[in-house]
């Protein structure tokens, strides 16, 4: 079971929480969220999502990412605007934050 801030994550029964809310995720949902809380405060890079969410080394699109993380971002209940779960890192990646008071940069 991985948790950071309020979200947890069971990676056996592939099931996910925000607080008490048990979240539905499809199966991309849950592996970006996965491949980003297992490294809380690291920045993921693209690269490295792309290989182990898509298992590819290319960008199938280049807005992948950015659709699944759209929906992911939105079924937790994280504010695209002023995120505090999931930060974006122009020209490096994403973290998934360690405590709540992100900042993205």
């Amino acid at each position: 079971m991985l948790a950071v801030q309020d979200v947890r994550l069971d990676p056996l029964s592939r099931r996910v929480w925000r607080g008490e809310r048990e979240i539905r995720l499809s199966r991309k949902e849950f592996q970006l969220l996965h491949a980003l809380m297992a490294r809380p405060g690291d920045i993921v890079t693209r690269g490295e999502l792309m290989a182990e969410v898509w298992q590819t080394t290319f960008y199938t699109s280049s807005k992948t990412i950015d659709v699944h993380l759209g929906w992911l971002r939105r079924k937790l209940g994280d504010d695209p605007r002023s995120p505090t779960l999931i930060t974006t890192h122009r020209g490096r990646g994403l973290r998934f934050e360690p405590a709540s008071s992100a900042v993205a940069g």
